[in-house]
């Protein structure tokens, strides 16, 4: 019996000369992997429906002997995201969201708060040329999505920096720009996150220096 989900693309890989496996993030499923059979031929019902980051509906059945599942349908429903296509560093921190999702959030178990947190970033860099500050505040929002959220109070910081971080953790994505903080206080929570990251998650995940290299602007 087939099953829908609604979710962004995060990963496309070839499989075989004709297949291609695309792992999704989606609201009712989570973190999924599914086989689109054929999608490398040139006539394919996939063809166009499945690139990076792309947004949409779709079908699938589930496997019973793996947790690679079988695309059956899909149906483009979200945004464009142009910038994605364009802006090397949008697509830098996007990807580095993609790996901490992969390193910290289980296959096959929902996870509707991360999912919305994705989705929220992918709005964001498409919107707006991404900043340090965005990554700041995806990871503070997924570690509290996560049960890991720091206590701003117990963690040595600056008063400056204690500041940011419970103005990260809250701020809704396009209010971003307008939050006032310092040079020092955006590299103080900085630093703190890489201390803190590697403590809960076991490593940094990859691609994080690359996303935070455009500095606080």
């Amino acid at each position: 019996m087939d099953e829908r989900g609604h979710g962004v693309v995060m990963r496309v890989r070839p499989l075989t000369e004709t297949s291609l496996v695309v792992h999704w993030m989606t609201l009712d499923h989570g973190r999924l992997a599914t086989v689109a059979k054929g999608a490398r031929r040139p006539k394919s019902s996939f063809a166009g429906r499945l690139d990076l980051f792309m947004e949409g509906e779709f079908s699938f059945q589930r496997s019973r002997r793996s947790d690679l599942h079988a695309l059956r349908e899909v149906v483009g429903t979200g945004p464009a995201r142009r910038r994605l296509r364009i802006d090397h560093h949008a697509l830098e921190v996007a990807s580095y969201a993609v790996a901490t999702i992969e390193q910290a959030v289980e296959a096959d178990t929902p996870a509707p708060e991360v999912a919305g947190l994705f989705f929220g970033l992918l709005g964001y860099v498409d919107a707006v040329p991404a900043t340090a500050r965005a990554v700041l505040a995806f990871e503070l929002k997924f570690l509290a999505c996560q049960g890991l959220e720091p206590d701003p109070a117990a963690t040595g910081l600056s008063d400056a920096a204690r500041v940011l971080v419970g103005e990260l953790l809250d701020v809704d994505w396009m209010d971003l720009a307008n939050l006032e903080t310092t040079p020092e206080a955006a590299r103080e929570v900085r630093q703190f996150l890489h201390g803190f990251l590697i403590y809960h998650l076991g490593k940094l995940p990859r691609g994080r220096a690359e996303a935070l290299h455009s500095g606080m602007a």
